[in-house]
């Protein structure tokens, strides 16, 4: 019964398709000839013959047939008396091959060598896994979702390899039900315990450009080059590509003819909004792309400080800042530039404002101070700023911000 599960180990590692044959082959031959070195005391006089094909191996021992009494080996030689028992026609010079039964090994030595057979198995498995999922990060995978968890997705691949698609790497309006199929990216592989985890990502800017690969032929060929990808997942991204033939729009081959190479990517990234800009040295014409959809009517840079001021008309404030301050983040993000915004009142008829000094019987004058040191000096300037904007740009702490604005606007609203 042990020697058949030995076989059946053994058929199990055949069955492993991703181990090469010179590998299977030397890891049955090392188990084989421990048992024999444990049984025998030398492994010389034996070989171990595998048939990686049918899944099976026998063992054979070679010994030289010597007269009687000449023995000096037991290991190697054999006295004549005792080969011809075995076989009548052999002669003393001749060299005896006999097969070895398992059995002959015993119950315990063989379940230990299975034991140590399904080992090697298991860590050549995990060795192929890695090295196979390794190879493809940053590869677009499709697989099926197995089970859904609070804080990750269990995914299954067509091997049957267990993948995780962990929360963090969710877009936030992802929602994946057991048995469906979905794309992801292989962000990473990693051992845990010694046991191979391969991380996917929906979030992550590789997986934007390999879906723009899949949409675009011409990023796929190499004739449009991805220079750089910045994200809020499921919000909005952008995109700065360049092209190496004049004769190609880059920005009009990414979006397609009315949008269609760009929809079925907007829909794989849950309605996530993707502005694809051209990508330029000039920083100044960068950080104009990268504040798609706003405007901008001037700007200031500071290269060595890398900073920029951004003046745009009252009504391009909101887009440039976008909801929740995501577009300035990502234009940020994109050019490496801060960037602030300001709103250029110039070459339009002056509306009604009130300077902030005229708040300090009831706005303490630090936090005056401090409002004008980001050029807000007016009540309007600083309602025209976003709470979140002012306290990124100020040292003041949100509390505070809500107080002044509720300040200001209760003057305005008076009137």
């Amino acid at each position: 019964m042990a020697s058949i599960n030995l076989i059946e180990s053994f058929q199990d590692f055949k069955d492993a398709e991703n181990i090469d044959r010179p590998t299977l082959m030397k890891v049955l031959e090392d188990v084989f000839k421990t048992l024999l070195r444990k049984k025998y005391g030398s492994d010389e006089s034996f070989d171990v013959i595998v048939n990686t094909e049918k899944g099976d191996l026998e063992i054979v021992r070679h010994r030289m047939i010597v007269e009687d009494g000449k023995v000096e080996n037991p290991l190697m030689e054999i006295e004549y008396s005792d080969a011809v028992k075995i076989e009548p026609d052999f002669e003393v010079g001749e060299e005896l091959y006999e097969e070895v039964d398992i059995q002959d090994f015993g119950r315990r030595a063989i379940l230990a060598a299975k034991q140590t057979l399904a080992s090697r198995i298991g860590d050549l498995k995990k060795n192929a896994l890695v090295k196979k999922y390794g190879d493809r990060v940053g590869d677009i995978i499709s697989a099926e979702v197995y089970q859904v968890w609070k804080k990750e997705v269990l995914l299954i691949d067509e091997d049957g390899n267990e993948l995780i698609l962990p929360k963090s790497e969710q877009i936030p309006s992802d929602y994946f039900k057991k048995g469906e199929s979905i794309r992801a990216v292989i962000k990473k592989v990693e051992l845990k315990n010694n046991t191979p985890v391969i991380i996917l990502s929906r979030t992550h800017p590789t997986f934007l450009a390999k879906l723009l690969e899949i949409e675009v032929p011409e990023i796929f060929d190499g004739l449009i080059v991805i220079r750089k990808i910045v994200r809020e997942p499921g919000e909005r991204a952008k995109v700065a590509v360049e092209s190496y033939d004049d004769r190609i729009d880059p920005v009009g081959a990414c979006v397609g003819m009315k949008g269609s190479r760009i929809h079925g990517i907007v829909r794989e990234l849950k309605n996530e909004n993707i502005d694809v800009i051209n990508f330029t040295n000039n920083i100044q014409l960068l950080i104009q792309r990268s504040l798609t959809p706003a405007k901008i009517t001037r700007m200031n840079i500071d290269n060595e400080g890398k900073r920029a001021e951004v003046f745009v008309s009252p009504d391009q404030v909101s887009l440039a800042i976008g909801k929740r301050g995501v577009n300035i983040k990502l234009a940020e993000d994109l050019t490496g530039f801060d960037i602030d915004v300001y709103r250029d009142n110039e070459g339009e008829m002056a509306e009604y404002d009130i300077d902030l000094d005229e708040f300090s019987d009831e706005i303490e004058t630090w936090i005056i101070e401090e409002l004008k040191r980001i050029g807000c000096d007016t009540a309007r300037s600083v309602l025209d700023l976003t709470a979140t904007e002012l306290e990124r740009r100020t040292d003041l702490e949100k509390e505070t911000i809500d107080e002044v604005r509720d300040i200001l606007r209760a003057e305005f609203e008076k009137d």
